[in-house]
């Protein structure tokens, strides 16, 4: 899925947080109201976020979907990158998903408005793009906890929609039918970091995905005084793609610091968990 994070100063409330104290974290000044983030930990014991369901059952559409279809992979990309003005999520799903309107029900359920809508075929099958802003202002979503919300929002309805595809989502084993197998962490880990430009650096992670890895992603990435400014970030079945164009004092990362960036997020995305309640 993909995230600009230009983030700015918002007033969204949860349990457990605390004001962090970097006043670089999401690019916000020393003289701006800092911007409230959680603890990292695990999104299942640490956040609360809601996620508006699909508002009835599911419908079949062409008669194309039976038991022995093939399950496509389900797409989900959140993309700030595409327009300054909103924020860009597109959905694939095969030939499958219509206009998904009780998705979009779902999003406006969250504060947003879908200003735009359109549905194109490929190859690839069929992709649903949203264009969307919050409701209250007008502008696209630069908030990390809501635009986790929007993605777990869209594949809490996929799920509901086409409950033989939760095998093929993480996020399967807690909105799905039938559990995900196993993605090997090691393996599935992946951190690149390069030059973009003289002004900022671009990071590519590629990781095993799970509810709460985006905000988890921004907070690990912001701990080290490194600003994330826009990007894009992926969902494709078991995995998460994330694009993030960072910087540092407002200019590219140097070296030894992209090794010190790429070093913690591997750590981070391949260390174990561990319940708390377990000590």
């Amino acid at each position: 899925m993909a995230v600009s994070l230009a983030f700015a100063n918002l007033a969204f409330q949860f349990n457990n947080v605390k004001v962090v104290e970097n006043p670089l974290c999401f690019g916000l000044a020393p003289t701006q109201l800092p911007y409230l983030c959680k603890e990292r930990r695990r999104l299942p014991s640490s956040r609360t976020i809601i996620i508006p369901g699909a508002s009835s059952a599911p419908t079949i559409e062409d008669g194309s979907q039976n038991d022995t279809d093939a399950i496509p992979t389900p797409k989900v990309i959140i993309d700030q990158d595409a327009d300054p003005d909103a924020t860009v999520v597109e959905i694939t799903f095969g030939d499958r998903l219509g206009a998904l309107l009780d998705t979009m029900n779902a999003l406006k359920n969250l504060g947003l408005n879908v200003v735009k809508a359109n549905v194109f075929l490929d190859s690839s099958g069929k992709h649903n793009t949203f264009s969307i802003t919050k409701a209250s202002t007008g502008r696209k979503v630069d908030d990390p906890e809501l635009l986790e919300a929007i993605r777990l929002t869209i594949i809490n309805n996929l799920l509901q929609y086409h409950p033989e595809s939760s095998s093929q989502l993480a996020m399967g084993i807690a909105f799905g039918v039938e559990p995900p197998k196993q993605v090997d962490v090691d393996i599935a880990t992946h951190v690149k970091v390069k030059d973009d430009s003289p002004d900022r650096s671009l990071l590519l992670v590629e990781a095993a995905d799970r509810p709460g890895l985006l905000v988890d992603l921004v907070k690990a990435i912001t701990d080290i005084n490194i600003a994330v400014e826009s990007g894009e970030f992926d969902t494709e079945g078991l995995l998460a793609k994330a694009k993030f164009h960072v910087s540092y004092k407002g200019k590219a990362i140097s070296k030894p610091l992209q090794l010190v960036l790429a070093n913690s997020l591997r750590y981070f995305l391949r260390r174990p968990s561990t319940e708390e309640g377990s000590f």
